[in-house]
C-alpha cells in the first residue's frame, strides 16, 4: 500500500470507530433515561487552575444533571496527572479545594456524588501494574489525546503522559464505571479503557468478570469559545473564570479583541473574535447569537462587550453568592473532600481484592 492508501485506511477505521461509539453512546444514553440508578459515571479534571465558563457548559453542567436523575455520580480530581505535563505541583492544594468549591457552588451534592483525589487512593493506582500489562507500547503511541497533549504543553513525553490513558482506565474502572460523559477529543480514552477491561476478564476472570466495559456519552455541547477566539483555556488566558468577581470579569471581557468592522454579525469563520463573545452571551443568556447580533446591530464593539458582561455577570450572580457562601467555612470542605477520599477507598480497595483474587495472587 502506498501512503496514501495507508492514510485512507487509517481514516476509514477511525471513522468506522467514531461511528460505533457514537450509536453505542446513544443507546445508553437512552437506557439511563429509563433507568439512570443503573448506571455509575466518572468524570474529573485536573487541578492545574480554576474552573471556568467552558468547563460548566461543557461538562459540569450535564454532570449535575446526571447526579440529579440518579446517576451513580463520582468525580476524580486527578492531581497526579498535573505532572503529566508539568514540573511543578506548586498551588495544587490550594487549586483542588477551588475544583471543590466550583462543583458544589455549580450544584454537586457530596451526599450524593464521591468527589476524591488521585493521590489518596493508593489502591486504585496499583491497578496501574496489571493494566499495563494489557496494552502495548505501539498502542500507548497510537494514542492520538497524548500526542495532542503532548504538543500543547511542549512537554517531553514522559513515561506518566505516555501511559496516563492507562491511568485514566483505573479511574473508571476501579469504581466499575460503566458510563463516561466526554466530548469526542477523549473518545481513545474510553476505548483504551474498554480493551483493558475485556482483556483483563478474558485473561484472568472468564467465569466471573470483574470490570464492566463503559460506554461513552458524547456530549453534544459546543465547543466553548475564549475571549480571543480560540478554545477556551486556562493555559491561553482566555478565560472566564468561573469564580471571578463581576468587577475581575468586566474588566477581562472589555480588554477581549474584536475587530474594526462597527456592525455586529455572527460569523464564526470570519469573525472569530466577535463570534466568541457572542457565543458566550447566547450560552450564558439562553439566546440565540444570530439574534443578539441583530440585536445590537450597528452598535459596534462597545456595546457587544458590555452586553457581554451583562450575561455572564447575570448568569454567574448566583454561583458567585453560593461559592461565597461556601467558602466561608472551608473545614467542612476540606471534611467533604476527606469523606469522598474514605469512600473512594473503600470501593478501591474491594476492587482491587477483586483483581488479586481472579490473579491468584491471594496468599
Amino acid at each position: 500500500m502506498t501512503d496514501d492508501q495507508h492514510l485512507t485506511a487509517a481514516g476509514n477505521e477511525m471513522s468506522a470507530s467514531f461511528l460505533a461509539a457514537q450509536e453505542r453512546s446513544n443507546k445508553t444514553a437512552a437506557k439511563l433515561e429509563a433507568n439512570p440508578s443503573a448506571f455509575t459515571m466518572l468524570t474529573g479534571d485536573r487541578p492545574t487552575g480554576r474552573l471556568h465558563l467552558g468547563h460548566y457548559f461543557g461538562s459540569i453542567k450535564e454532570r449535575v444533571a446526571m447526579q440529579n436523575k440518579g446517576v451513580n455520580t463520582n468525580i476524580i480530581i486527578a492531581d497526579y496527572q498535573v505532572i503529566t505535563d508539568r514540573d511543578t505541583t506548586e498551588n495544587i492544594q490550594d487549586n483542588v479545594l477551588n475544583l471543590v468549591l466550583d462543583y458544589m457552588a455549580a450544584g454537586i451534592d457530596p451526599t450524593k456524588t464521591m468527589i476524591f483525589t488521585h493521590s489518596s487512593v493508593a489502591a486504585e493506582n496499583q491497578l496501574m501494574l496489571p493494566f499495563l500489562s494489557l496494552v502495548t507500547e505501539a498502542e500507548l503511541h497510537r494514542n492520538p489525546t497524548v500526542k495532542s497533549e503532548m504538543e500543547a504543553s511542549g512537554h517531553a513525553l514522559t513515561g506518566l503522559l505516555l501511559t496516563y490513558p492507562v491511568h485514566q482506565a483505573c479511574d473508571i474502572l476501579f469504581c466499575k464505571a460503566n458510563v463516561v460523559p466526554i466530548g469526542k477529543d477523549n473518545l481513545p480514552h474510553v476505548e483504551i479503557t474498554r480493551t483493558i477491561a475485556r482483556r483483563f476478564n478474558e485473561r484472568y476472570a472468564k467465569k466471573n468478570p470483574v470490570f464492566p466495559e463503559p460506554a461513552a456519552i458524547l456530549s453534544d455541547a459546543p465547543e466553548i469559545p475564549g475571549l480571543d477566539g480560540r478554545k477556551m483555556s486556562k493555559s491561553y488566558g482566555n478565560s472566564i473564570m468561573l469564580g471571578a468577581t463581576a468587577e475581575e470579569t468586566a474588566k477581562l471581557i472589555k480588554k477581549s479583541p474584536t475587530d474594526s468592522e462597527r456592525m455586529i454579525t455572527f460569523d464564526p469563520v470570519n469573525r472569530p473574535q466577535v463570534s466568541a463573545l457572542l457565543t458566550t452571551a447566547g450560552l450564558t443568556s439562553g439566546r440565540d447569537p444570530r439574534e443578539i447580533a441583530e440585536d445590537i446591530g450597528n452598535g459596534g464593539g462597545g456595546a457587544l462587550k458590555a452586553f457581554v458582561i451583562d450575561s455572564v455577570n447575570t448568569f454567574l450572580a448566583e454561583h458567585r453568592e453560593r461559592r461565597a457562601e461556601l467558602a466561608k467555612d472551608m473545614d467542612t470542605v476540606c471534611d467533604i473532600l476527606h469523606d469522598g477520599n474514605k469512600r473512594a477507598n473503600e470501593i478501591a480497595n474491594q476492587t482491587l481484592d477483586e483483581v488479586r483474587e481472579a490473579m491468584g495472587m491471594v496468599y
